[in-house]
């Protein structure tokens, strides 16, 4: 899990996930969606396929890649204890703000 964070974490790599989640790609279309060169965008394609997050397939002469689930599925579950802290959080702000409401509806 620690690769694929660290894959995550930068900037262009999260462009190129986003391309990918609405399906697969060849590099080329990828290289289009970020402001660097060629060979950057190929060694953040490498990060991505190092961490597990994406696939690779020849398919003639373009390499098409696509996400892998797994990895995501893995850091989903690793999120969500922190995701139950801050649904209690916002529920407990909730809770102050309609007191709130209810506290200045009844003192006019």
């Amino acid at each position: 899990m620690d690769a694929a964070l660290h894959a995550m974490s930068d900037q262009h790599r999260r462009v190129l996930l986003e391309a990918l989640l609405r399906g697969p790609a060849t590099a080329g279309e990828l290289a289009e969606l970020v402001p660097i060169a060629r060979p950057g965008v190929s060694r953040h394609l490498r990060v991505l396929r190092e961490a597990g997050l994406v696939e690779v397939e020849q398919d003639a002469q373009w390499r098409v890649y696509r996400l892998r689930p797994e990895p995501f599925a893995e850091v989903h579950q690793w999120l969500d204890g922190y995701r139950q802290i801050w649904e209690q959080r916002m529920d407990a702000l909730h809770t102050e703000v309609a007191r709130g409401k209810h506290q200045r509806g009844s003192t006019t």
